[in-house]
């Protein structure tokens, strides 16, 4: 009977053990990712709020030259918007939905990056009430190659 409760018991702190640590990787399992954006645009606030409701880590940059920022990290003028951002060696290009930089991190696929090119409404950080454009997210390569990774 000893030995029945001990194993319980060692079973039951094994579970609460992995339970905690899947609960910690959730919350810190995400890198940092760095969000490049110009001082005068709201909407880009929004968005980095949305990933840190999405528990991102966010080390916020204000730039004055988001050209440069873009040309450096080889945004293509067809996948541009209005904030540019990097994480774990993947450019996100505008108002990318937190679930698709989640599963880009997970899939690690050979592109640059991922973009939701324009400003559509509805997309994170664009929200104007019930109002919600179509958009895609769109993968691109440094061949110039476009997949779309996600449609909305």
């Amino acid at each position: 009977m000893n030995i029945f409760k001990i194993t319980l018991f060692s079973l039951l702190l094994f579970i609460s053990f992995v339970a905690n640590s899947e609960s910690q990787n959730m919350a810190g399992g995400v890198p940092e990712i760095v969000v490049y954006r110009s001082p005068t645009c709201g909407c880009c606030g929004k968005w980095v709020q949305h990933l840190r409701d999405q528990r991102f880590k966010i080390k916020d940059v204000v730039s004055d030259d988001m050209q440069a920022i873009k040309d450096k990290y080889g945004v293509p003028r067809e996948m541009a918007s209005c904030h540019t951002a990097v994480i774990d060696g993947y450019v996100i290009e505008g108002h990318v939905p937190a679930r698709d930089i989640k599963r880009l991190l997970e899939m690690k696929p050979d592109v640059v990056g991922i973009s939701v090119p324009g400003m559509p409404v509805g997309t994170p950080g664009m929200e104007m009430g019930g109002r919600k454009d179509p958009y895609q997210v769109i993968s691109f390569d440094k061949e110039g190659r476009y997949r779309v990774f996600d449609d909305y």
